[in-house]
Formats: structure tokens, sequence, C-alpha cells
């Protein structure tokens, strides 16, 4: 016999043991090594994923799990599978393949071992790929397709070659039972060893708005010896910052994009005031006082919240919200061992609902604030108050901490001939003002679910409660505090609302770590970021107290810096930065930002001052202004960075400087947008405008983009001295129709519609058919 017939037939019955011992051991699918793909050293083997391993668990979403590609022009064993057998001719081997595929005994093993209808059906797609393009195929799959093409062999031995390659492609269906244990979240309580070492005391601050809540806390605080507030937003810190320093208790300020402490050489204080999402779990105190508990249940930020109350080091636990939140606090500590003490306060000054609508700006009073759900419809009012020779401040969500504080400052100023407040639903927390009576403007408010999908929905007891406390603030000029609304229609609605109990807190937020997505990314390289955390999420277990934050934002970012290289963690960090995604230039940044710390290279002042164009000029119109925000947005996104990449984002003190800079000329702008709205603003009497108001061309509704349609959807009221400007004007100046456009425009407005300008301005209409058309209808009416 001669050698080379021995090395044959010593392979063949190499590959029929193979062969065997991998069709009997289903349970594993991988006998003697077969299936072993090859990992770093000193790796941990998954755990294999068996379909029985936990009745309880739900199945994972498969449409999650993404193929690898896998090259097929290289080959492990070179062409030894050809030189043992035969060449295999491709239709052969297609009708083997599909003979394959459509044998429902296959399936079902497949889907024993995770492979679901979805994913057995893309990994045959890949495998009969791979079979049918590779330049030489591996040596035992050759021998075993060249025997079952000529008869020798069975459809079924092709099956454990088939698990091989679904495994490579879908790696996590090899380690599943590890993915769960790493997207475990049923017990929160325990990812906190040193809060669990000490037996905290939780007292619950219970009571509406208004009501000194915050404020018995915040004495507790300041008589401890050491102590962190944690707080919903950058103004309530600054506010507790100040207050300590006041009273003489050294407090440091920890925000994510400030660090101030007081002493000179940098040595941390016994008390820290921060943003909820900074407060640290490994540093004891003796007091920490949670603000807010009541945003636990928040669809994005709840697990800052639940972070703070499981991990925080103090001895006493001081939890400020809304009465609904008690039950579940109280449930949520039996988890931890603790026990909860409650003290409930009553608002300290009379709120009433009113039983007349405003309906007019003309019934205006000293002290009254104007809630809006939307900028346009600050614009148009801050536009119709100032026509009637009234002052009115601004207040909404994107402008800086700075402009909101100055604002918010002239309102309060009795000197000052503002005495008006037009505002967003920012003013639900974080600032101290004297308003008499709080309007709203509109009872809906777009909002994001769990799934970090928008809707548009009537704002909750909750959400009115607490923006109509803000009237008849204690200590504040206007003791008794009053509620209505705009529009006859929504008074009932708001009534409704109010005389309803807030809805009992009964889950709050987690979200996922980085040490958790890491280790992920480790079962599952080549998965993407967003990936990574999708399957996260779907794999995830909690029990019924919790949910998983969306996490929207997150992936929008992590798609959006995908193709730039970066190792895990950074991209980690980069994802979780508060930015608006709304904001086209700051999501610019943001990209150029991550490019540019790929590649090694600080980004300093100059570069920075380069990419915003600074210096930058006083806003000349909406649009400067908008820009404006969106820089300083970008400045934001910088000191955030800043303080987890040091040494890469170099010249902190220069950026912050610019920024109140910024800042200061953001604030000029507010205080003189309201006149250049009610100077530039179209009239009713605008053909452009009107055509508009019609739906346009396409017959679609453009009210909620258009800024003098207020939320009901109706024109605003305008002045007689009002009707100097045109929507021309506008559409220049937000850069939607160029100057030569607009001549061109007038040509033609002007050729079409000369003779019936003046019906249309005393109907307040447009009519797009010509005088022509008009009068033939005319005629066949007679």
């Amino acid at each position: 016999m001669s050698v080379s017939r021995c090395v044959f037939l010593f392979s063949r019955l190499q590959r029929h043991i193979r062969t065997r011992t991998a069709t009997t051991t289903a349970g594993t699918c991988h006998a003697s090594g077969f299936f072993h793909k090859r990992r770093p050293a000193g790796s941990v083997l998954c755990s294999r994923y068996v379909s029985s391993s936990g009745s309880s668990q739900k199945p994972p979403d498969t449409s999650l799990f993404v193929p690898i590609s896998l090259k097929t022009d290289c080959s492990v064993d070179g062409s030894v599978g050809l030189e043992l057998t035969q060449p295999l001719h491709k239709s052969e081997l297609l009708k083997v393949l599909n003979r394959f595929y459509k044998k429902k005994e296959m399936q079902k093993m497949a889907s024993d071992h995770g492979l679901d209808a979805r994913l057995f059906h893309q990994a045959f797609i890949s495998f009969r790929k791979f079979v049918l393009e590779v330049t030489s195929l591996p040596a035992d799959l050759h021998i075993i397709l060249s025997d079952i093409c000529s008869g020798a062999g069975h459809v079924d031995d092709i099956y454990p070659y088939f698990m091989r390659h679904a495994k490579i492609i879908f790696p996590m269906l090899d380690c599943m039972d590890d993915l769960r244990k790493i997207s475990d979240l049923r017990v929160p309580a325990n990812w906190y060893p040193e809060a669990r070492a000490i037996q905290r005391k939780v007292i619950f601050h219970a009571g509406p708005t208004n009501s000194g809540k915050t404020y018995h806390a915040i004495q507790r605080y300041l008589g401890a010896k050491s102590g962190v507030y944690c707080g919903p937003l950058k103004l309530l810190a600054h506010e507790i910052f100040e207050k300590s320093n006041i009273a003489g208790v050294p407090c440091d300020l920890v925000t994510g994009e400030e660090r101030t402490f007081m002493d000179p050489d940098g040595r941390v204080s016994g008390h820290v005031a921060c943003t909820i999402e900074m407060c640290s779990v490994n540093t004891p105190y003796e007091v920490a006082v949670i603000d807010e508990i009541q945003m636990i249940r928040d669809p994005s930020r709840g697990w800052a919240w639940t972070r703070a109350l499981l991990g925080l080091c103090a001895e006493e636990i001081h939890v400020c919200g809304e009465p609904a939140a008690i039950d579940f606090i109280r449930e949520l500590m039996y988890t931890t061992g603790e026990e909860m003490e409650v003290n409930t306060y009553k608002r300290l000054t009379p709120f009433t609902i009113l039983d007349q609508a405003l309906e007019s700006l003309d019934n205006l009073r000293p002290g009254d604030c104007i809630v809006c759900f939307s900028k346009n419809d600050i614009y148009s009012l801050s536009r119709q108050i100032e026509a009637r020779g009234l002052q009115c401040a601004v207040i909404y969500g994107s402008l800086p901490p700075g402009t909101k504080l100055s604002q918010a400052k002239k309102f309060n100023d009795p000197d000052d001939p503002c005495k008006i407040l037009v505002a967003t639903d920012a003013i639900g927390m974080g600032l101290n003002l004297s308003i008499r009576r709080i309007i709203f403007n509109s009872l809906i408010k777009p909002n994001v679910n769990e799934k970090g999908e928008k809707q548009m929905e009537t704002i909750s007891t909750s959400q009115a409660l607490q923006i109509s406390g803000r009237a008849g603030r204690y200590a504040s000029k206007f003791k008794d505090g009053e509620t209505t609304t705009m529009h006859r229609d929504d008074l009932p609605v708001l009534k409704e609302i109010l005389s309803h109990s807030v809805e009992p807190i009964k889950t709050a937020g987690l979200h996922p770590t980085a040490e958790q997505i890491e280790m992920f990314a480790y079962h599952l390289p080549e998965a993407t970021l967003s990936n990574l955390v999708d399957i996260f999420v779907s794999l995830s277990q909690v029990d019924g107290m919790f949910f998983v934050c969306n996490i929207e934002d997150f992936k929008f970012l992590a798609d959006m810096i995908q193709h730039i290289p970066l190792n895990l963690r950074s991209r980690y960090i980069f994802c979780t930065a508060p930015i608006n995604k709304k904001q086209p230039f700051v999501c610019t940044s943001f990209l150029k930002f991550a490019r540019q710390f790929s590649r090694d290279e600080p980004l300093t002042f100059d570069w920075v001052a380069r990419h915003v164009s600074w210096p930058l000029s006083a806003p000349k119109n909406i649009k400067d202004l908008v820009h404006l925000e969106a820089v300083h947005d970008v400045l934001d996104l910088y000191l955030w960075l800043s303080y987890r990449f040091m040494d890469m984002f170099p010249d902190t003190a220069l950026v912050r400087q610019t920024q109140q800079e910024l800042d200061d000329t953001i604030q000029e702008g507010v205080r003189n947008i309201t006149r250049l709205i009610r100077a530039t603003d179209s009239t009713a009497t605008d053909p452009l405008r009107t055509q508009g108001s019609r739906g346009g061309p396409a017959g679609g509704n453009t009210a909620s983009s258009d800024p003098l349609t207020n939320s009901k959807g109706e024109r605003a009221r305008r002045d007689p001295g009002e009707m100097d400007s045109s929507l021309a004007s506008r559409l220049v100046r937000d850069g939607l129709l160029t100057p030569n456009l607009l001549q061109q425009l007038q040509k033609e407005w002007s050729k079409d519609q000369k003779g019936v300008q003046q019906e249309f301005t005393n109907q307040g209409t447009l009519d797009a058919e010509p005088l022509n058309n008009i009068n033939k209808r005319k005629k066949k009416k007679k």
C-alpha cells in the first residue's frame, strides 16, 4: 500500500470519528475541541448556550445578532482536501446544501442550540456562500462534501460543520450563558459593597413644591461634618454651592463640565454640591441629600437617582421629593435592609386654580408667567407682549445657565420694568422666581418614552403640579399662587389634571456600566458598540422594581463615531456625553472632537476657536442666537470631555473664559431679540405668509413651524402698528430664502397678482388662482 493511500485512509478514519462524535454530542456540538475558535492567551472559555438552561429566561432578540463577514479568498489547510479526494462541482454542492437546508430535522437540531429560524437562515446563506466561493475549503469539510456528492455520505453529516460556521459568524451563540450573567440586573443593591457595609439611615422629606422639604434637608447638610448634595440641574448645584459657602461651610462644586474647589491648594472640602450623575459612591460622607427623588422613574436619567440612592456611602441619606415616591422608596430600602423615616410637609403658601382663562394678552398682570412647550411659541408671545408696551423675560432649556439666571434676576427685580415672564417648563425646578400666576399656553408637551420614541402627550399631574407650584413662592413678593390657561377650552382639562393625585412611582431606572459593556465586548469583539448595548438590553434581566433606561441617545452617538478608531472605554465615554442631538452643529463638533482625539492630537484652544469661528458677533436674528447657543453647547462638550481626558483637552481655562464671554453675548441677544422679532416678523397680509397658513402648495399644516402661530394652531393676534414687516424678511434672516430668490418671487408675485392685492389684504387669505379664474367662477355662478 502506498504512503499516500495510507495517509488518505488515516485522514478518512479521523474524519469519521470526529463526525460521529460531534453528531452524537448534540448538546455541545464541539467535542474534542473541534469547534473551538482561537482565543487570546489567558482568556476564559465561554459557557455554551443550551436551550434548556433556564426556562424562565426570556429568549434573546435575535434580530440584534449581526453576522460576521468571513473572507473567502484564503484557506487554512491549503489544497489538502482537493489532493486527498477530487474537485467539487458547484452545481452538485448547491443541490446538496439546499437539501440540507430543507431538512426539518436539521432546523430542529439547530434551534435546540440557539439558532432560531432567522439565525438558521442567515447562517445557511453565509455557509453556502463560504462553501461556494472560498478559494480552498478546509480539508475535513472538503472530504465530507466529496463523500456526499459521490453517494458515500449522508447530507446530515454537514450539520456539525454548519454549526461550526454558525458559531464563528454568531459568536454570541457560544457564550450565551456568560452574556446573560453579565447582563443580570436583578439585584443592583449588590453593586455597591461599600454602601452595604454600613447601616445607613434614610429620611424622606415629602411634600409639594414650596413646602420647605429641601430646606430642612439642606439645614441638616450644612450642620454635618461632611456632606454631598445631589441635584438634577447645574443651577441647583450652583445654588447649594453658593448657599453653603455664604453660610461659612466650605463647599466644592462638581458638575459634568465644572470643578470648583474652595481650597486654594485644590484640596477637597468636606462638603460638595454636584449634579446627580457626578456623585461619588466611594467617598464616605456624614450626610447626603438626594433632591427630586421622583425622577428615579425618568426614562432617560432615572438610573442616576437609583445609583445615588443605593450606592452613596453616607450615614444619613436625606431624600426630597413627591409623596408619590414614598412607598416605592421604602420598598427599595427593604432590599438593602435599611429602614426609612418619613417627614411630610404642606405647602407654605396658598395655591388656587382660577375659573377664568386669560384668553387675551391684554389681561396680563405683573408677576404673570406664560408657560410654553416650544421656543416658537415663546418668540411669538414675547413679540406680542412687547407690542403692547410691556417688557418680558425669556427662559427656555437651551439657554446657558448664566443667561437663565440673568433673565430670572431681571424678572425678580422690583425696580426693573420687566414684569412678565415667558418660559418653557425649564422653570419647573432650579430657579427661584417671584411669580404670581402661572398661565399654561398649552397642555400638550413632547415626551420621550422608555423606547426613546418622541410622542405628544397631555402633561401629567406631576408635571402640572411641578410647574403650577412655581407661583406664590414663600418669601417672595407674591404669597398667593394662581394658575390658569391661555385658552378657555384648556381650563377644564387643567382642572381635571390637577384634580387627580400623582400616580405612585412603581419602577426605577438602571443603565449598563462601562465595565459591563467591556465584558460584553470581550465575548463579542466584532460587534459595534451600538449593537453591544442593544444585545445587552435584550438579554438583561430586571425584576419588577426596575427598568433599563432608554439608550437611543447613546446609540445615536455610538453610530456616529463607529468608523473612528477608538478603544472601547474611550468610545463609551464619548457616547455618554450630554449633547443635544437635534443641533447639527453640536453633532458635527462631536464628530470632529472624536476624530481629532483618535489621532492622538490634543484639542487646543486655537483648534477649537478655528472650529467655532471665534470671536463671534452679537446675534442679529433668531438663527444667529440659536447658533450661539449651539456654540455654547460645543464649549460645554469640550469642558465635559476635559475632565475625562485631561491630557487631550488641555486648555480648559481658556475655553471657560471664552464660554463666559459667549454667555454675556447671548444674554445681550436675549434682551434684544424680542424687539428684533417685533420689528421683523411678517404681517397677516403678507401673501407668502398667508399661503403658508393655508397649508402651502403641499396642503400641509405649518402651524407647528410658524413662530407666529400659537400652540392651538391659531394665528397670533397683531396690533395695527405691527403690520410693517413680512415673512420674506424672516425667511431671508433664517437662511431659508436668498435675496436673489426673494427679488424673483417679488417680480412674479407683482406680475401674477396685480389688481387683486387689495382683495387679499381685506380677506386676510390668499387664493392661489389668478384673477381671471376668479372671474370665470363668478360668471358660472351667475
